[in-house]
């Protein structure tokens, strides 16, 4: 490191309160970090910092969008969804801080999978989704201070956005693009926003989303994790409308040996005509809790811990840097 660069970093600890201990990850947008909140008298909390580079918050919608997750993410504080802590600007860099979460994302999980060529227990992949559904009911359901709904839809649930920790805690993330009635974002009807494999039918046709279009993406989601077959494999809107219109989704139970009643769950969700989906997050996630405990003892944070623990055996759960 030059001395420039340490002036910097010890400039950006000062006024950060903020030790950077290592690089979690790097994409086109920015940087996360581990990092080392200090306080007085010794006090310090590990937490992720989440730093966009510079030259993408030139652009205004950009840094909108970031500044409107850590606004909109303040107030969510559920065990199930990644919790912001504040938001900070150092220079022109602006950063959040932010819950950090030691564990694997269903992306990370699937990769794993295909590789050890297993397919994933289906009570865990159905309690994993279970808990995604509690952590979109409980935003969709959001008010603010004075009692109104902030209507809120991510937008983007995905297999990287969903991070199960090493105690079995299922974990949202990533609310960058969340719409909310009480916030400037942008235009539904003529900027699309999300990752194509995604994506509802109304999403992709600029009709606008609602809750709905969570409990659609997240039946992708969960037909991709029991499945191994992503519904979607596609990189342009216009393969995405083809794809849409010509084909219907295949059962799920076609392709694994996944129980009738967990198959009829991931296809209700994922009904190309809104009304006839499940209508909440919540409904949804009651059904799977009474498919997985209605007549045993289902799933639990630490039973998934355990699977996670037989999945990644080389990992030391217990080290964190």
């Amino acid at each position: 490191m030059s001395e420039s660069q340490e002036t910097k970093a010890v400039e950006f600890e000062y006024l950060s309160h903020c030790r950077v201990l290592k690089k979690i990850a790097a994409g086109g947008f920015g940087t996360v970090y581990l990092a080392e909140q200090i306080g007085t008298e010794s006090f310090n909390k590990i937490v992720a910092i989440k730093m966009v580079r510079a030259e993408m918050l030139q652009k205004k919608r950009n840094l909108e969008l970031f500044i409107g997750e850590a606004k909109l993410t303040a107030d969510l504080v559920h065990e199930n969804i990644i919790q912001v802590y504040q938001l900070e600007k150092f220079k022109s860099q602006y950063f959040i801080v932010m819950e950090y979460v030691n564990g694997k994302t269903l992306s990370q999980i699937q990769s794993r999978l295909r590789k050890v060529k297993q397919d994933i227990d289906a009570e865990m992949g159905a309690f994993i989704t279970s808990r995604v559904c509690r952590a979109l009911e409980y935003a969709h359901t959001k008010r603010d201070r004075t009692g109104k709904l902030l209507g809120i839809v991510h937008r983007d649930v995905t297999p990287s956005n969903v991070i199960i920790d090493w105690q079995g805690v299922v974990k949202l993330m990533d609310f960058g693009i969340a719409k909310a009635i009480t916030m400037a974002t942008p235009d539904e009807t003529k900027v699309l926003m999300g990752k194509w494999p995604y994506m509802s039918p109304e999403q992709v046709k600029f009709e606008g989303t609602d809750a709905r279009s969570d409990v659609f993406a997240l039946g992708l989601v969960m037909y991709e994790l029991m499945s191994s077959t992503r519904v979607y494999d596609v990189e342009t809107r216009d393969e995405l409308l083809d794809r849409m219109d010509r084909f219907r989704i295949k059962d799920i139970g076609t392709f694994k040996d996944i129980p009738a009643d967990l198959s009829s769950i991931c296809m209700q969700a994922l009904e190309s005509d809104p009304a006839k989906r499940f209508q909440t997050a919540g409904e949804m996630g009651k059904t799977l809790e009474h498919y997985m405990y209605d007549d045993h003892y289902g799933p639990t944070n630490e039973k998934l811990a355990d699977y996670l623990g037989e999945l990644f055996p080389e990992v030391d759960r217990n080290r964190i840097i």
